[in-house]
């Protein structure tokens, strides 16, 4: 499910937005966090166990890594641990197909059998939700944050719905206190839901339009010519700049409205001097991590 989709502008976020507003504040989160699972879930929802398994070990994990708990070298011992094994779950997702078919390759060179094997589907997020797990693992560990003392509030923090996509990589002190106590008025609601129909414009109407341009002449069944190849190449730059300013726009708006102030994560970036400026404008949050 996407932000510009048919299914989640007339179904999903009406009914995000009814089960929020009309239950008491202390369930607000439990409504959150349950609609934020259903979200990742769509469509998939076997990965689910991916990202609750995997947050339940952080979170027990966290509670051991603070200065005053245990000595360095355990604690030195148990980050490692457990950054290694959110590493090897990203790896296997996004890498066990490409090096599957490598080691077919080698086979072919040797004329041997290839072995069964189901290509790996991706889940979700699963590059952004693990940044932001690490980066919460070694804020604590540093002693820069306390460790969640709520597996409710953790949960929620990793995997809320409007950041859980693309991104932003939302550090745990920018937020730790809005998911324990945050408030939402009507300011904050009416600016969430300019900015999230203003990134919707960007997706839907202008960066959809370049793509068809980029589209009909990158499958061109002829030569192109010099002219027709840098229009081309600039709709697709067009097209890239805003569909990624367009969902950084509406996941800004979609916190807004629940009450969350995401930091910034795409600011003018064609105005970049040089590449490490380019980088740190276009994805801010993960130019930070």
């Amino acid at each position: 499910m996407v932000f510009s989709s048919i299914t989640f502008i007339y179904f999903f976020f009406p009914l995000a937005l009814i089960l929020y507003f009309i239950v008491p504040s202390r369930l607000k989160n439990y409504i959150l966090l349950f609609l934020s699972l259903l979200f990742f879930a769509w469509g998939a929802p076997r990965f689910l166990f991916v990202l609750v398994g995997s947050c339940l070990l952080d979170f027990f994990v966290s509670q051991k890594l603070p200065p005053e708990v245990l000595s360095e070298k355990k604690r030195k011992l148990l980050l490692f641990i457990i950054i290694s094994i959110n590493l090897g779950l990203l790896g296997f997702f996004k890498y066990a197909n490409f090096a599957v078919n490598q080691i077919f390759r080698i086979y072919d060179l040797f004329n041997l059998p290839h072995f069964e094997w189901k290509n790996v589907i991706l889940p979700i997020g699963i590059s952004f939700f693990t940044f932001q797990k690490i980066s919460y693992l070694v804020d604590v560990y540093r002693g820069n944050v306390k460790p969640s003392r709520s597996l409710i509030e953790y949960l929620l923090y990793i995997s809320l719905f409007p950041q859980l996509i693309a991104g932003p990589i939302v550090r745990y002190h920018d937020v730790a206190e809005q998911i324990h106590k945050r408030k939402t008025d009507t300011y904050l609601f009416l600016d969430g839901l300019w900015r999230f129909s203003l990134g919707l414009l960007k997706k839907v109407v202008v960066a959809n339009s370049f793509a068809r341009v980029a589209d009909s002449f990158f499958d061109a069944s002829y030569e192109l010519t010099c002219l027709e190849a840098w229009v081309g190449a600039l709709a697709y730059t067009f097209q890239l700049y805003f569909d990624f300013s367009g969902y950084s726009d509406m996941a800004i708006g979609i916190g807004r409205i629940f009450g969350f102030r995401f930091l910034e994560n795409f600011r003018f970036p064609y105005i970049s001097r040089s590449i490490t400026e380019f980088w740190r404008r276009w994805h801010i949050s993960l130019g930070r991590f």
